[in-house]
């Protein structure tokens, strides 16, 4: 796999991890947690642009991908807030267990949600945990003097991650707070997004939910696509919809089905082929491998739209097939 070609932008895997520390693990809610972690000696941090996240290869062997939250001028340190996921599977679980002082590898910073800095205007809308990245891009904006408005939605004051720092920032007064209302619905009025606006940029980040029903609005109001900018903070899901279909590991000479209820890549280990997988939720681009027949249904958030268009390469933990049978170069 190591001579094989590679997306543009796909970092090879055994580019050198970084020997990390944790400075700080503290509760900013009840279910975020502030992560602040700095470099070991003699290791520096890389810089990051705002938008990036970082894998952290935890102490249970898991990897997990965190957008960094901190002003991307401060090069000392990363800063994430990480939530504790309900149908965590122990990545979320073990950045909570940190404590001052661990010892943790990291990779190096990825930017696949980058900022338009060239734009005149910006509107930053969160939901929930995914205001980590609008958090960076806040801290950029403002220093580089872009206007913007950062609207933060959660439930409540008290499930607002870094509502005291957000609200003591030099930014506070382009940052605007969306509550729930007692009788449960949103106090985000989408009525924002009713006029188009070719000048400025939209960056939605949260649960695929909510960033669905921010861009289904603007979309019907007449958005120009270019001016929309999403991540979502949920891995893919099985569909109902999702069908069986086959595959055929080239190199291995097998052909395999691959069940409603799977993923490609528990297919092929079911099947005695090895793979490589980390993250599982299509974010790091580890278990992209070459397409050689066949039309696949992407759902990785690695790879960019022109890529997808290529159909080249395929994510095995999360992309499933729209053809009868993928050709895989396996």
């Amino acid at each position: 796999m190591d001579d094989e070609p590679r997306p543009s932008g796909h970092l090879e895997q055994s580019a050198k991890l970084i020997n990390a520390t944790v400075l700080r693990r503290s509760r900013e809610t009840a279910d975020v947690a502030l992560l602040e972690i700095v470099a070991s000696e003699p290791e520096k941090l890389p810089p990051f642009t705002a938008g990036a996240h970082v894998d952290l290869h935890l102490p249970n062997g898991l990897v997990r991908q965190y957008s960094i939250c901190n002003d991307p001028a401060e090069d000392d340190l990363y800063r994430f807030g990480v939530l504790m996921a309900g149908r965590s599977r122990g990545g979320s679980r073990a950045v909570h267990a940190l404590k001052a002082g661990d010892m943790i590898r990291i990779g190096r910073p990825r930017n696949h949600f980058e900022l338009v800095e060239t734009a005149k205007n910006t509107l930053l809308i969160g939901g929930g945990i995914g205001v980590t990245p609008l958090m960076a891009m806040s801290y950029r904006l403002h220093s580089i003097g872009v206007p913007f408005e950062f609207i933060y939605c959660a439930r409540s004051r008290l499930n607002a991650a870094f509502h005291k720092r957000l609200s003591t920032a030099q930014f506070a007064g382009s940052v605007h707070w969306c509550f729930d209302k007692p009788d449960g619905s949103t106090g985000f009025d989408l009525q924002r997004l009713s006029v188009p606006d070719a000048d400025t940029h939209l960056y939605v980040c949260g649960p695929r939910g909510f960033i669905d029903y921010v861009v289904g609005f603007a979309n019907a109001a007449g958005w120009p696509q270019s001016n929309i900018h999403t991540e979502a903070f949920e891995p893919s899901v099985a569909s109902k919809d999702d069908k069986e279909f086959t595959v055929v590991a080239q190199r291995s000479g097998k052909t395999l089905k691959v069940r409603s209820d799977q993923t490609i890549a528990q297919a092929l280990l079911e099947a005695g082929i090895a793979v490589t997988v980390s993250c599982e939720q299509g974010i790091c681009g580890t278990c992209l491998v070459p397409i050689l027949d066949g039309e696949p249904d992407h759902r990785d958030r690695y790879q960019s739209e022109l890529e997808h268009a290529t159909n080249s390469f395929v994510a095995l933990c999360c992309s499933r097939s729209k053809s009868d049978a993928l050709v895989l170069d396996i």
